[in-house]
């Protein structure tokens, strides 16, 4: 199966992430499509010299990378293409991956009303003329490929200029745009997309999913019912205030401690909390981000309390814990985003309590891999990292994330060799067949561990529930991810991220 992904605007280091982990454990072909930020890379025979300028005094990042070529330039207004296919493993192989890259370009552009693109012989890319409108580059290992091509739909053609773009010095750089060809950035990827199912599933066998642009709301906001609608009967969790319920909640009391449990208003609290298990929420209890979902306060944060981990580490012990979840706040305030409060909690709850396992639900520090490094070498015994939604609806319902990134981040913790795990919410306007593709993409980057639950609205303000999934879907769904490989997927309706954590985890090191 191709499986194409249509991903809007991503980092360059949170694509090339995501294409490792592609690379690494994905079992179908994927084609991700996408726009950069402004950057300038460099191929592994690049010369330092090709870049004229300091790349930071026009807004754009250097980053070294490991295709081929030299040094080119990405931004918006170009459609970057990254095939991860299969390539045969016989002598010119690889020469002919790139012909056949070519072709497809050449073909595209012609379908969107530019039909004199073609080769330049001795040169590699897509030209018009003597103008270079499509640079490739690609990476090929064990008969699989990476990288590929950006495609010159209409960015600042300025930008080429503070570089030798490919170390050609006496060649132009053109574009859709400056060849008379006005199109959107959809159309284009549109046109790529079908040529790119002809070359690489001629069987017909494509998965499409796409991030839908923020001016599209009819495609993204879905239509919800009434806050006062009565819930179906499968969804009424039972509040039981046991002693085990008060003992716990009088020792978060005493320690001055956050849970999740209870800042977002989780349903399963009193059966978790009445059999000891509860999730704390470390970096305080304000976030710095404001999901459509989620009802956790968004004022402007506190300064993390440096006592926090070893007062987590005390209510690990006095409760007793086999297995503790430590989550957190979003904290783009913070150099880190947060990531020295998992590392000092989870080094605290091992000198406290060794033989508790302990989970991480880390949100993305931004993709930063110094900050997410931090997380790793921690050695949590589950790395957890919510993917939320389906790519259609990542705008509307986490804005200030990313589908690309979030995949990124989790194949990242899955290199570096920790059990992985993620959740995604139902009901907020995504179909079944969307939410089967975001499970093969977590699975396609190595996640073990995967929950489905339905979404609750927490208040009026929040985005509606578009419907409520019945008991049958989930099983269904549970079914298809077990099919996909996963260790363990936990899907019900009123399933949450550390629900049955510990036989999550168990399921996981023992597949």
């Amino acid at each position: 199966m191709l499986r194409v992904r249509w991903l809007g605007r991503v980092r360059y280091r949170d694509a090339h992430a995501l294409q490792h982990a592609l690379f690494a454990r994905a079992v179908d072909d994927y084609l991700l499509l996408l726009e950069h930020p402004h950057v300038y890379t460099l191929g592994v025979r690049a010369r330092r010299e090709h870049v004229l300028i300091d790349p930071a005094a026009v807004g754009a990042e250097l980053v070294e990378t490991d295709r081929g070529g030299d040094v080119t330039y990405h931004g918006p207004g170009q459609l970057v293409g990254y095939p991860i296919v299969s390539v045969p493993t016989v002598p010119g192989a690889v020469p002919a991956h790139v012909r056949a890259v070519e072709r497809l370009v050449i073909d595209a552009l012609a379908d969107v009303g530019l039909p004199g693109a073609g080769r330049l012989e001795g040169y590699p890319g897509v030209w018009v003329g003597d103008r270079k409108i499509c640079a490739i580059g690609v990476k090929v290992t064990r008969g699989r490929s990476m990288h590929g091509f950006a495609l010159n739909v209409d960015p600042d053609l300025s930008m080429f200029g503070h570089i030798v773009p490919c170390g050609i010095a006496d060649k132009a750089v053109t574009s859709l745009a400056a060849e008379g060809v006005r199109l959107s950035m959809n159309d284009v990827a549109e046109a790529v997309a079908r040529r790119a199912a002809e070359q690489w599933a001629p069987d017909g066998v494509v998965e499409r999913q796409d991030v839908a642009p923020v001016h599209e709301p009819d495609r993204v906001r879905p239509v919800g019912l009434e806050l006062r609608e009565r819930k179906p009967e499968w969804l009424r969790a039972k509040a039981r205030m046991g002693p085990d319920f008060l003992a716990l909640r009088e020792t978060m009391r005493s320690l001055d401690l956050v849970t999740v449990c209870e800042e977002a208003g989780c349903p399963n609290i009193f059966e978790c909390w009445g059999q000891g298990m509860a999730t704390f929420m470390i970096n305080g209890d304000r976030c710095t981000r404001a999901c459509g979902f989620c009802q956790v306060d968004t004022r402007r944060p506190d300064v993390p309390d440096p006592g926090e981990p070893e007062h987590v580490a005390e209510a690990v012990a006095r409760m007793n814990l086999a297995h503790a979840v430590v989550t957190a706040v979003a904290r783009d305030d913070l150099a880190d985003g947060g990531a020295a409060g998992f590392a000092a909690t989870v080094a605290a709850i091992r000198r406290r309590c060794p033989g508790t396992t302990v989970e991480v639900l880390v949100p993305d520090c931004k993709g930063d891999p110094a900050a997410l490094a931090t997380v790793f070498d921690a050695r949590p015994d589950v790395v957890n990292h919510n993917l939320e939604t389906v790519a259609r609806l990542q705008r509307v319902v986490r804005p200030s994330a990313s589908y690309a990134r979030s995949l990124a981040v989790l194949g990242r913790a899955k290199e570096a060799g920790l059990v992985t795990k993620s959740g995604v919410i139902c009901g907020m306007g995504e179909t079944e067949r969307e939410v089967l593709g975001a499970l093969a993409d977590l699975r396609a980057v190595g996640v073990d561990v995967v929950t489905l639950g339905q979404y609750l609205r927490p208040s009026a303000s929040h985005l509606p529930v578009a419907r409520w999934w019945t008991p049958d879907e989930f099983d269904r769904v549970r079914a298809a991810g077990e099919d996909m490989g996963f260790a363990h997927v936990q899907a019900s309706p009123l399933t949450r991220s550390s629900y049955h954590a510990r036989e999550a985890r168990e399921a996981a090191i023992h597949s």
